[in-house]
């Protein structure tokens, strides 16, 4: 068995200190754990041991048959909407239970319950933020609706009767390890699961640092250094391709407000985006003669994989696709008629308020000329080995105060204290019903009204039919002033609220383009130019749309292999524009030996970030030294935010004597060609090597890891990429899905992610597919029309019957 290698390093380690009956950290006592009857053994999965076979699950309406391909996907055939559920919870559970509610815990602020105190900083945050209030919240919405209540409460019904069926002895083996058994599911538990999605693409805010830079140097340095519209962006919208309408009333600009913000000390800023693609080409230029689509959205990378993949078929419905393990349906993925994928927006859904309380027993805060009530919710966190935390939030009709001033906040980065917090996620929402909706449209127009309940996190979602190709940045958008939420807001003042929304059909899309694609890499959707409303000021930089486009541009005759090819490009245009200004500003007449072989291998470089290459190494220590150089004097990271990386290269390129090149912590005055020369000859010297270490897979220290960070479980990764390549991997974040449609009469489909079907570390089907995506390969997905179908590749069938 593979994972005995890494069991054996946890358990030795462990048991040499601690002994078989003792908890260390969050490893329990290990003597149950090694137990030949209940512990891990229970886990390993013998080849061949898979079988077709019958099983009675309750409470299904009718029998469902279940093909599995050789990747173990589940081909459901049902003959009704609440079978076809019941099976999948019941499938996914059967494969990712112990995934499924870890990720509903750590959302609800529950892990202290599982692991212990070290978890209870970051189970405050979490209620703090509201994330099981706006759960709820949404619940209610989703329940409302009879098509989402129903796939809920069928799927809640699939995964409770895989767990009834289970003995201690069959737990997955991280209940055994960390020694708890899996709860009921519930609806509650598929809200939270959107809610953590949300969480993940829009609960980042530089608000703070950006108000601190804001008080330091003024207005006027702010517009200059953080724009709203990136340096040489390409919009998602080209000019002139979006619909016409007639804007609502935008709310006027107010007096100009100055937060009091902390210049304390933060944590470390959160990397610049590492981002998602997605795009899709017309009819006209592919080989086919139809559509091609590509998806690839980039997450946190772990094992067991974010996405369980999955075939639905019933009566109105045939769709495959990817979903997170734990909520019904398919989220990115095709049909017979239509295909879609997503990438964030990146808007700003997310502003902080400084609020004024009465007193010091904040009864009450001060908005719109008075005093209005604060209503309190009482939090209890449950806490292993130890007593009950009984925890209050304030909220205020901002939303929920998450850190009082004398408090010190978990993510102190990114949350002012004293401060209510105002986000999409508490708005009552029903996605779900979005992805019942595409999962069954067979058009354009379905598509688009089926887009109306989504409302976040906004998405960029590509389409492709047979005749028609799109992309429409959706979502729910806050109707704001230009620039509102750049920096903190005031809290007294109903001229810093929220004041409405965007209409759902003013939000940037574009339909059939002339120039025959549409893409999106996170950059931002619009040119401010040619769209009325303020969507945010954060977007991914220039560097992966542009090479994007370009590669669209230059394609004729596309195929499926084009679009493969396309998905793990790893040229980047960020070396390709600043590498020649710098290796020009280098005085090669005072270089060693060393420095100009350094010199050499960036001045042969092809500009891309492979694996096996020393130049892209050199080139990412060397300008993040350089940019460190230029702004870490006047821009701290313990209270400030630098300027992004294409306003860098922006300098860089146009601005030869800007002043942010002088120290202002040194006597004399520092120059470009100083900083340049400097930082070069330090990377030179510490990392010219022809050793293998020196590679750029191995120096970037990607890893894909187990979940719960259990040693042992998870996989260094030798690849290449970059933060700002197509392919951008980047430590543990990277390509989570690659899926490429090609539409037609048959619709034929190719994906890939990093792992497998299964969460049992014990299977071969845990990271079965992990050494294919590393090398870019996709496999084809097996699409069925009809039960009857019976390729070679599905030989396991199995037989659900009801009781």
């Amino acid at each position: 068995m593979k994972w005995i290698k890494a069991l054996v390093s946890v358990a030795l380690t462990l048991m040499a200190v601690y002994g078989l009956n003792r908890t260390y950290g969050i490893i329990p006592a290990l003597g149950p754990f090694l137990s030949p009857y209940e512990g891990f053994w229970r886990n390993s999965e013998r080849e061949g041991e898979f079988q077709s076979e019958e099983l009675v699950l309750e409470g299904l309406q009718a029998p469902v048959q279940v093909r599995f391909d050789s990747l173990r996907v589940p081909h459901i055939f049902a003959q009704n909407d609440h079978d076809l559920y019941l099976a999948q919870g019941y499938l996914t559970a059967r494969d990712r239970l112990w995934q499924m509610e870890f990720m509903t815990h750590a959302a609800a602020g529950r892990l202290s319950e599982l692991i212990g105190d070290q978890m209870l900083e970051m189970d405050r945050y979490q209620r703090r933020m509201g994330m099981v209030t706006s759960a709820k919240r949404s619940l209610q919405k989703m329940m409302s609706d009879p098509q989402t209540r129903n796939a809920m409460q069928a799927y809640t019904a699939g995964v409770n009767a895989y767990i009834d069926q289970l003995s201690p002895q069959d737990y997955p083996f991280e209940y055994k390890l960390l020694h708890y058994a899996p709860e009921r599911w519930s609806p509650l538990k598929i809200a939270l699961l959107l809610k953590m999605l949300t969480n993940d693409m829009t609960g980042y805010s530089d608000d703070l640092r950006m108000t601190n830079n804001l008080r330091k140097y003024g207005a006027e340095t702010m517009k200059d250094l953080f724009p709203n519209y990136p340096f040489r962006e390409e919009p998602i919208m080209v000019a002139g391709a979006q619909p016409k309408f007639k804007p609502v009333p935008i709310p006027p600009t107010p007096a100009e407000f100055m937060a009091g913000a902390a210049l304390h000390s933060l944590e470390r800023q959160k990397p610049e985006n590492l981002g998602s693609n997605n795009w899709a080409v017309a009819g006209a230029r592919t080989a086919s003669g139809y559509p091609l689509l590509a998806s690839d959205p980039h997450l946190g990378l772990t094992l067991p994989s974010i996405w369980h993949a999955v075939q639905l078929h019933a009566p109105g419905i045939n769709t495959y696709g990817v979903m997170i393990p734990g909520a019904p349906g398919v989220g990115i993925g095709f049909n017979e008629h239509i295909a879609w994928g997503m990438t964030n927006v990146g808007a700003d859904v997310l502003d902080w308020y400084e609020i004024k309380f009465k007193d010091n027993t904040r009864q009450q805060y001060w908005h719109n000329q008075r005093w209005k009530p604060v209503r309190r919710v009482v939090e209890k966190i449950k806490v292993k080995g130890g007593k009950d935390i009984v925890d209050t939030v304030l909220y205020t009709h901002h939303g929920p105060v998450a850190y009082l001033p004398h408090e010190k906040p978990f993510r102190s980065g990114n949350t002012p204290t004293g401060h209510a917090l105002r986000w999409i996620a508490h708005d009552n929402q029903n996605e779900l019903k979005t992805l019942f909706l595409i999962n069954r449209a067979t058009n354009y127009p379905q598509f688009r009204q089926a887009l109306v309940t989504w409302a976040a996190p906004a998405f960029n979602f590509v389409y492709a039919d047979t005749l028609n190709i799109a992309i429409v940045s959706n979502g729910l958008y806050p109707l704001k002033w230009p620039g509102q939420g750049k920096f903190l807001l005031d809290g007294t003042n109903p001229a810093h609220d929220w004041q409405g929304w965007i209409p759902m059909n003013q939000v940037p899309m574009t339909l059939n383009p002339a120039r025959g694609f549409v893409s999106s890499a996170n950059q931002s959707p619009v040119n401010p130019k040619d769209y009325p409303y303020y969507l945010g000021s954060t977007f991914a930089g220039y560097e992966r749309s542009a090479r994007i486009n370009q590669r669209l541009t230059a394609m004729n005759q596309v195929t499926p292999d084009s679009f493969r090819v396309l998905q793990t490009d790893n040229y980047s245009f960020v070396p390709k524009n600043i590498l020649p200004t710098l290796l020009g500003l280098i005085e090669q007449n005072n270089l060693s030996g060393t420095q100009k072989k350094a010199f050499q291998a960036l001045a042969n470089w092809n500009y891309r970030f492979e694996a096996n290459q020393l130049a892209p190494y050199l080139f990412e220590e060397w300008t993040q030294r350089l940019a460190k150089a230029i702004f870490f004097d006047e821009f701290p990271p313990e209270t400030q935010k630098a300027p992004s990386r294409d306003r860098l290269v922006q300098m860089l390129l146009q601005e030869p004597n800007a002043p942010w090149y002088d120290n202002v912590n040194t006597p004399q005055k520092e120059t470009l060609p100083q900083l340049v020369n400097t930082t070069f000859k330090h990377v030179a010297d510490s990392l010219y090597t022809k050793d293998a270490k020196g590679q750029w897979g191995n120096a970037r220290n990607s890893t894909i890891k187990h979940m719960a960070q259990l040693p042992g479980f998870g996989q260094k990764l030798f690849a290449g990429g970059s933060a700002n390549s197509i392919n951008a991997l980047n430590g543990s974040h990277g390509p989570s899905w690659r899926m490429v449609v090609q539409m037609g009469p048959q619709v034929q489909a190719w994906g890939v992610y990093p792992g497998g079907q299964s969460g049992n570390p014990g299977s071969r089907f845990y990271d079965q597919l992990l050494n294919d995506w590393q090398a870019g390969k996709l496999h084809q997905l097996l699409f069925l029309k009809s039960v009857q179908d019976q390729p070679a590749t599905t030989s396991i069938t199995w037989t659900l019957k009801k009781n």
